[in-house]
């Protein structure tokens, strides 16, 4: 099946029709928060406008039910060796966790990452709450990772290494522990033999990977190994310690709690308009600990599109899923800016028919009214009193999703044109009343306004 494609749709649908089992390697999964809050926004361009409301009826269970049909697709089109995070807020974050846990398996819980997503600020008599969680999951016990790293300290080079005289900037590492062993780590090594202090031999596990030294050698195979790459170095108390180079060392290993990413900034060149817009940087990680180059990423909730922008970016194949008309063709601009070969024709599942552009949700309606009468949004939440966009930026236009408009909102618009000086506009609606036409010709006669009335079926046969 295909992949770096755009969907648009109910993602559970969409996974169901068009996505098989066992199909992608990594899905990050950020849905609505439930926080109770509306939002709507005009992106940079000013024709289209992209609203809606985190907001369930009914509380948390309902949040949670409408969640976990979308959640069980996911683990189904999860390949086994594959992982999800889902990105939430403290809002539902346990319940969505206690979800996770039956769906996934609580075995299968990796992490709860915390990411810092805003900077300080005061919450009424409690703490600041400044953080994102982020729950990471697997399908089953083998899973893809790569370790990532964060840059040392300065504090931490300055307490644990050491610039030797016209040397690398080096420390040193213990290649013992506490504790008396009977076995291998027990025995002596070039005549030191640790037991004699209470200790047995404990070489780091990461300096097998690092030293290439094969999975079941005894601590004298690994130590031999070290000793030929010229790793060792005996102490002046004859005990040997292995030798580390600071400009050969990755960083400190990634851990649970994120506060080197900056949120989207209002300035930032990443900022799309959206109002729940992550950083790529954010996303940039999470891929690249839990995928490789050619592995499929899906974001059922895509968005702006970061997560598939950062997959094309980083050479991984993508899967996007809006139900938003508006976000697809944005994820569609945003995609080909980033090298993809995509277009608008090529959104699986975008309304076309008169039947399903009726149907969409209003503002998605009025983004598609506008686009086709080449139309700018007028940017307010209300439109400019009865005006909901500019044709050329100087005739207004009234858009209404209602059939059999009458008299009335004819007259409304009369008013709005009249406020604004304007003696012809255009109302879109998806069909109108005896009575529209009745005020449309009284006032062209009597007021000298002209108003062009146009339904769904002109619009798309003049397109």
């Amino acid at each position: 099946m295909d992949t770096n494609v755009i969907y648009c749709g109910d993602c559970q649908q969409v996974m169901i029709n068009h996505i098989k089992d066992d199909f992608v390697d990594l899905i990050y999964i950020d849905p609505p928060f439930y926080t109770s809050k509306p939002y709507e926004l005009f992106w940079n361009d000013g024709y289209e406008r992209r609203a809606f409301e985190d907001r369930w009826k009914g509380g948390i269970q309902n949040y949670i039910a409408w969640m976990e049909g979308k959640l069980k697709e996911c683990h189904r089109v999860l390949k086994k060796t594959g992982s999800i995070y889902l990105h939430c807020d403290w809002h539902a974050n346990a319940y969505l966790r206690v979800k996770m846990d039956e769906i996934f398996g609580e075995n299968n819980f990796k992490n709860e990452i915390i990411w810092q997503r805003t900077f300080s600020h005061n919450d009424p008599k409690r703490y600041g709450n400044i953080s994102d969680h982020i729950l990471f999951y697997t399908k089953s016990n083998k899973w893809t990772w790569n370790n990532q790293y964060l840059p040392y300290t300065e504090d931490y080079i300055k307490n644990f290494f050491k610039k030797e005289h016209k040397k690398r900037t080096q420390r040193k590492v213990l290649l013992t522990a506490p504790g008396i062993r009977h076995g291998f780590s027990g025995k002596p090594w070039k005549n030191y033999n640790p037991t004699d202090i209470g200790r047995h031999w404990g070489v780091p596990r990461r300096l097998f990977a690092e030293l290439k030294i094969p999975i079941g050698s005894t601590p004298q195979q690994a130590l031999e190994t070290m000793e030929k790459a010229g790793r060792i170095k005996w102490s002046t108390g004859g005990i040997p310690e292995y030798i580390e180079y600071l400009d050969e060392m990755k960083g400190t290993p990634l851990q649970n709690i994120w506060t080197d990413i900056s949120p989207i900034q209002h300035k930032s060149i990443e900022r799309m308009g959206y109002p729940t817009q992550k950083p790529e940087a954010l996303l940039e990680r999470i891929i690249k600990a839990s995928s490789n180059e050619g592995d499929i990423i899906l974001d059922p909730m895509c968005g702006c599109g970061t997560a598939i922008a950062v997959a094309q970016r980083i050479e991984r194949q993508w899967m996007g899923i809006d139900v938003s008309p508006t976000a697809c063709k944005l994820m569609v601009r945003r995609m080909k800016k980033a090298g993809a070969k995509i277009g608008e024709n090529d959104i699986v599942g975008l309304p076309k028919t008169i039947a399903q552009i009726k149907v969409m949700q209003p503002f998605e309606f009025q983004n598609w009214v506008c686009q086709q009468m080449m139309a700018r949004i007028s940017k307010t939440k209300s439109g400019d009193m009865g005006i909901d966009g500019w044709i050329m930026g100087a005739i207004p236009l009234q858009v209404k999703q209602s059939e059999s408009i009458g008299r009335n909102v004819i007259d409304n618009f009369e008013t709005a044109m009249k406020r604004v000086k304007k003696t012809s506009g255009v109302i879109v609606a998806l069909s109108f009343g005896k009575g529209a036409y009745e005020e449309v010709a009284r006032a062209k006669n009597e007021d000298k306004i002209e108003i062009e009335l146009k339904t769904v079926e002109d619009i798309m046969g003049e397109a």
